[in-house]
């Protein structure tokens, strides 16, 4: 009996340990967030402010073809704007204005992939990498660029959850193993 009162509270200090991080990030929760992470010119994306007092707010960047409406409740706002076509590869300060308090972050944009082809030749040349084909709908999320991400806290808590019941579920069957069949 010692040894899953041993395992369990282990699997429950371990879970504990790995939430304490996640929650000290959320009390803090201010922060601009942009999806796509990368977006090239002309693409649209997505805002999630953390952190605004009040329901609505109004996100500005050089890099944005307008101001961003954003709107919400419980301290989260989000909205959604389209980058400038225009913009250069690089990164772009935003600001957030949302009932008296200002958030920052910042917006990064890439070089626009792809394009026309300059020459007839280019059509005889060899690919140097292969192509992304598949996935359907899926194939931009499957970017280079989404790939290096990681995952987010939610994600890392959950698989450190699912360590932990899993650690627990061995102890038990070991320990009603080494007791042997009554």
């Amino acid at each position: 009996m010692g040894s899953i009162r041993l395992t369990l509270c282990t699997g429950l200090l371990g879970c504990a340990a790995a939430l304490a991080p996640a929650a000290a990030q959320a009390a803090d929760g201010r922060g601009v967030t942009v999806t796509p992470a990368a977006p090239a010119p002309g693409s649209e994306v997505a805002l999630r402010v953390g952190g605004c007092s009040g329901t609505t707010g109004n996100a500005v960047s050089t890099a944005f073809v307008s101001d961003a409406r954003l709107s919400g409740s419980d301290g989260t706002l989000a909205g959604e704007t389209r980058v400038r076509s225009t913009a250069g590869a690089g990164s772009y300060a935003v600001k957030v204005s949302c009932a008296g308090s200002v958030v920052t972050g910042t917006i990064t944009v890439v070089a626009q992939q792809g394009g026309q082809l300059d020459a007839p030749d280019a059509l005889l040349s060899s690919p140097v990498a292969p192509v992304h084909a598949g996935g359907g709908g899926t194939a931009p999320l499957a970017s280079a660029d989404s790939r290096a991400s990681g995952p987010d806290t939610a994600q890392a808590v959950t698989g450190l959850l699912l360590a932990g019941f899993a650690a627990a579920a061995v102890g038990l069957l070991g320990a009603r193993r080494s007791r042997g069949p009554r």
